[in-house]
C-alpha cells in the first residue's frame, strides 16, 4: 500500500504537496469553526464533545461526526485499493475530497446548511460537520497510507510531537541520526506552518465569501493531488531529489 519511500516523502516535490494538503485541512478546520463553531479535521475535539454531552442528544450527533471521519478513512483505502491494480490509486479519494468541498461550498451558498456563522443546533449543522469530517478522514488516510504513516495532514498533534523529538535528536545525536532529524524537522515545520496559514486564509476569506470559501481548500487539494498522486505518464521518472 505504500507509494513513497522515506527519502521520497521529504523530496522537494512532495514536500510542497504535503504543505498544500495541510493548508487545505487547516482551511477546512477553520471553515467549520466559522460556519458552526466546531472543528472537523481531527477527532480529539469530537470525542471530547461526546464525553461532555453524554446523556444529551448532542452526544449522538457528535458520534455521527466521529463515525463519518472513520468511514471516510476506510473508504479512502477501499477505493484506492479497488481502483489501483498494482499500486493503490490514492489520487481517487483525494480528488473526491476536493469535489466534496466544492459540493459543500455550492450547497452552503444555496442555503442547504443554514446560515454561515451559526451554532450547532440543527440537523443541517451536523450534516455539514459529518460531510467535512468524512472528507478529512479520506484525506488523512490516503496520505498516511501512501507514506507508511510518515505524513498526516489533517491534525497537528502528531507532527508537533514528531518535531519535538527530531529537535531533541538533532541536539543529542550524530551522523545519520542528525541528517534524518533535519529532514523530519523540515517536514513537520512545513506542515505546521501550512496548516496555520490555511486557517488564517479561511478566516479572512470565509468572513467575506461564506460557504464559497470552501472552494479554496478544494483547489489546493487538487493541486497537491496533481503534483504527487496522479498516475505518471509512460517514461516519466520518479522525483528523487531530497530536501
Amino acid at each position: 500500500m505504500v507509494v513513497y519511500r522515506p527519502h521520497e516523502v521529504t523530496s522537494l516535490r512532495h514536500l510542497g504537496s504535503w504543505a498544500l494538503l495541510a493548508f487545505s485541512a487547516g482551511a477546512v478546520n477553520a471553515g467549520a469553526l466559522l460556519a458552526c463553531q466546531r472543528f472537523v479535521a481531527h477527532v480529539t475535539g469530537t470525542v471530547t464533545r461526546i464525553g461532555v454531552d453524554a446523556g444529551d442528544f448532542l452526544a449522538l450527533d457528535y458520534l455521527l461526526v466521529l463515525v463519518a471521519f472513520i468511514a471516510g478513512a476506510a473508504s479512502a483505502i477501499l477505493l484506492a485499493r479497488k481502483v489501483g491494480a498494482q499500486k493503490p490509486a490514492y489520487w481517487l479519494p483525494l480528488t473526491l475530497v476536493s469535489l466534496t468541498l466544492v459540493g459543500v461550498a455550492l450547497a452552503g451558498h444555496a442555503g442547504l446548511f443554514g446560515v454561515f456563522g451559526g451554532t450547532v443546533e440543527t440537523a443541517h449543522d451536523f450534516a455539514l460537520l459529518a460531510i467535512l469530517s468524512f472528507a478529512m478522514g479520506m484525506q488523512n488516510a490516503a496520505v498516511a497510507a501512501s507514506t507508511a504513516m510518515a505524513v498526516r495532514t489533517t491534525h497537528m498533534t502528531g507532527p508537533a510531537t514528531d518535531l519535538a523529538i527530531a529537535l531533541a535528536v538533532l541536539a543529542s545525536g550524530d551522523g545519520k541520526e542528525r541528517d534524518e532529524a533535519k529532514r523530519s524537522i523540515l517536514l513537520r515545520t512545513t506542515k505546521l506552518v501550512a496548516f496555520v496559514t490555511g486557517a488564517v486564509a479561511m478566516t479572512l476569506i470565509g468572513s467575506r465569501l461564506g460557504f464559497l470559501a470552501f472552494t479554496i481548500p478544494a483547489v489546493t487539494g487538487l493541486l497537491a493531488t496533481a503534483r504527487s498522486f496522479m498516475p505518471k505518464r509512460e517514461g516519466e521518472g520518479t522525483d528523487e531529489a531530497t530536501a
